[in-house]
């Protein structure tokens, strides 16, 4: 795993807002007392979908917010490839590039990426819509090669496809997530053909 840093720019100040601090405030009481600490990647994982990417400021504000030295928040912030060290642009993109993608056709994705959002991952486009970023495996090899937009799966990929996701969403659209053929869920593409033959029981 190569070395996570926190980005050389940071916002002057993090704060959760009304709404995710009385939601922290609740998360907390799930932990016996003296075990708050216990909250600390939910926390994190609120403050990154209210900002996007966790911050200095943020991690202060949960050592703070948990009672916890402000070391330990970071190394959670920093041992999780989850937490996004670095802004990203309002849809992140995340293509999968382990064997069973890259074998299905991954590259073309990738490709797409490059043209479409910025030749480089972990880029945000000029428009500040996208950015991207290569990840390991992301559970649906079956249905490779395949892609995470926020916290939807868009399966069954080629450049093409890759290309028509990223239209509807910059005209804010909602592409349906899943496979992008004709394929439902993990099935076959031309329907079931095993255990067709064994007998049903009397």
């Amino acid at each position: 795993m190569s070395l996570r840093r926190l980005h050389p720019r940071q916002p002057s100040v993090f704060a959760f807002t009304p709404e995710n601090k009385s939601w922290a405030e609740k998360e907390i009481l799930k932990y016996p007392p003296g075990r708050q600490a216990s909250a600390v990647i939910a926390l994190l994982w609120r403050g990154q979908e209210q900002e996007g990417w966790v911050s200095k400021p943020m991690i202060e504000e949960i050592a703070l917010f948990l009672g916890m030295p402000y070391i330990r928040v970071l190394e959670v912030a920093t041992f999780y490839t989850m937490f996004n060290l670095a802004p990203v642009g309002r849809h992140l993109v995340q293509v999968c590039t382990t064997t069973p993608c890259w074998l299905a056709g991954s590259d073309n994705v990738v490709a797409a990426c490059k043209k479409h959002i910025a030749p480089g991952p972990e880029t945000i486009s000029a428009d500040g819509v996208f950015s991207w970023m290569e990840v390991e495996c992301l559970g649906a090899c079956v249905n490779a090669p395949m892609m995470q937009i926020g916290k939807d799966f868009y399966e069954d990929l080629d450049a093409p496809k890759t290309e028509t996701i990223f239209a509807a969403l910059r005209r804010g659209e909602q592409p349906k997530p899943g496979p992008q053929n004709t394929r439902h869920s993990s099935e076959p593409i031309g329907g079931a053909i095993t255990l067709m033959d064994v007998p049903r029981h009397d």
